[in-house]
């Protein structure tokens, strides 16, 4: 039995890696997709990608616009009727300059809050009314492992991963008697396109947390999605408020 049959699922960063992964198992396991992603060219590719199904809707927009969310919300609705689950996905991160914490440029870290933490809050304020109409939801925020461990040189990061985190656990209490639930997806290092396209990201942490982990191997997109069906799925009805570590077991060495 498909464990999203009929329902539909909006993606922010959809066109590669974890919401790539993520939109080809949904749509597999019987969800309507609607995908969203900065570059019209970058969407196009991932439909193709993902063999431009019926089921799927590409929106090109930038999480960080409130006049964006508004928009992609509407669109999905127009299109499939509903919105049922919403995986913020969409971060900044591997493009992003290793620096310490006094010499991290403050434009730098204004763009890492707007998107990933102000961006994720203008999803969901965006989305979540229309689930709240509907008397259910599914909310999963894509955070970071690197929240309960540190990690020198991206305070920015992970200072706005910590915020998402919390801003997951506050939600959870004021959606949960609308039938909406709100929990965190929290990858370790995960071998995705734009992580690999920075090598310096790579070599700078690869070795250690390979070295942490219980399952000494990389990380990669297709590992998370499994965990994402289960929380955007019926399965987790009563869980909410909740962070799901995908890591391979990793702990701090």
């Amino acid at each position: 039995m498909k464990r999203l049959k009929e329902k539909v699922a909006l993606i922010t960063g959809g066109a590669a890696g974890i919401g790539l992964e993520t939109a080809r198992l949904f749509l597999g396991e019987g969800a309507r997709v609607a995908l969203v992603d900065l570059d019209d060219d970058d969407l196009s590719d991932a439909a193709r990608d993902l063999g431009n199904p019926d089921d799927l809707l590409t929106i090109a927009a930038d999480v960080s616009s409130v006049e964006d969310s508004k928009r992609y919300v509407a669109q999905t609705v127009e299109a499939f009727g509903r919105i049922d689950i919403l995986v913020n996905n969409a971060a900044l991160y591997a493009s992003l300059p290793v620096a310490r914490y006094d010499a991290i440029d403050l434009e730098i870290w204004d763009r890492v809050m707007a998107v990933n933490v102000t961006g994720t809050y203008k999803m969901i304020r965006a989305a979540a009314p229309v689930m709240e109409a509907a008397g259910a939801g599914k909310i999963v925020n894509i955070t970071s492992g690197t929240v309960k461990k540190g990690m020198p040189g991206m305070l920015h990061y992970v200072a706005s991963k910590g915020a998402v985190q919390a801003m997951t656990r506050a939600l959870s209490r004021e959606l949960g008697p609308s039938g909406v639930c709100v929990n965190n997806l929290a990858p370790g290092l995960t071998l995705s396109d734009s992580i690999l396209a920075n090598p310096d990201h790579v070599e700078a942490t690869r070795a250690k947390v390979l070295a942490s982990r219980a399952i000494p191997r990389d990380g990669l997109p297709e590992d998370l999605v499994g965990a994402l069906v289960f929380l955007c799925s019926d399965e987790s009805d009563f869980m909410t408020g909740q962070t799901v570590a995908v890591d391979g077991g990793s702990v701090n060495t």
